[in-house]
């Protein structure tokens, strides 16, 4: 309660349809999901009242203000003409969009656009707040802008967020658990650092002259390490105990007659430990800047 969850997932792994099912918006083939103690199927109504979310596709309409939507929205919800207008006035501050509550929405940027549709969201106060990878498709600075915005929701609102995304270190900026799916069942759950201390590796990354000494120094370092990842002229090693693993890294190396030209230290990430759990990487979807 109160925190922002990450679920994570390989592409096409079903996070999407997930979140539609936990907010009724579509029904599962078998078994069953609660929110908040209410079941998502039998118990739908309930579950809509306490829960909002705001989906990968915005579907804001272009010729409206955010004034009308936020009202519109507010009277879909019982709210009477002036509660729904009140509502809409506290929203527009909340995400900071008062000065262009007269625009219509078909000329805001993407990321504008995505802070109204958190408001739309957000209209019935409600306890929960299911966010489906909402920042795909924006440039990065509108994408930290998204990312600054729920933090300062779940600060200020308290609000528990459910979030999906494509982006691992949107998860490890924002989350305070994390599950990840694999295979239609969750394979890890913890916090980021907790996840990365269980099933992240320190590396060692090696820029080597050539692309060729890079391919030659994988043979080599297999031999000793756990794990040895090729990317063109550097090798990555993988170690569980990789600082005290330098000295005998750089004497096979040596004896090797391979030349190094830098050596460093990495901390595990969620992506080692997306890597570890599920056996790939996640592959962001193509995206375009919609500022």
């Amino acid at each position: 309660s109160g925190e922002i969850f990450g679920f994570l997932g390989p592409n096409g792994a079903g996070k999407s349809t997930i979140v539609k099912i936990l907010t009724t918006l579509a029904l599962p083939t078998h078994g069953s999901a609660e929110v908040g103690g209410y079941d998502a199927v039998n118990q739908a109504s309930k579950v809509r009242k306490i829960s909002g979310v705001a989906l990968q596709e915005i579907g804001l309409d272009p010729i409206m203000k955010p004034m009308e939507l936020l009202t519109l929205q507010g009277q879909l919800f019982n709210m009477t003409k002036i509660e729904a207008k009140r509502r809409a006035n506290e929203l527009l501050e909340l995400v900071r969009l008062t000065d262009a509550a007269d625009r219509r929405a078909g000329t805001f940027s993407g990321g504008m656009k995505r802070r109204l549709d958190l408001a739309m969201a957000l209209v019935h106060a409600p306890q929960i707040l299911f966010l489906d990878e909402p920042t795909t498709g924006l440039d990065p600075a509108s994408r930290r802008d998204v990312w600054e915005e729920v933090k300062r929701l779940n600060r200020e609102l308290g609000m528990t967020i459910f979030l999906t995304t494509q982006y691992l270190e949107e998860a490890d900026e924002l989350a305070e658990q994390i599950a990840i799916i694999n295979h239609g069942k969750i394979a890890a759950e913890g916090s980021p650092e907790d996840l990365k201390a269980s099933f992240g590796k320190q590396s060692i990354n090696i820029q080597l002259t050539s692309q060729e000494h890079a391919k030659h120094a994988v043979g080599e370092l297999n031999t000793i390490a756990q794990q040895v990842q090729l990317d063109r002229n550097t090798v990555r090693v993988y170690l569980s105990q990789a600082a005290q693993a330098v000295p005998r890294v750089v004497d096979t190396l040596r004896k090797a007659d391979l030349e190094m030209v830098s050596l460093t230290l990495s901390q595990p990430t969620l992506d080692d430990v997306f890597l570890q759990v599920t056996g790939s990487r996640i592959e962001p979807k193509n995206t375009t800047s919609l500022n």
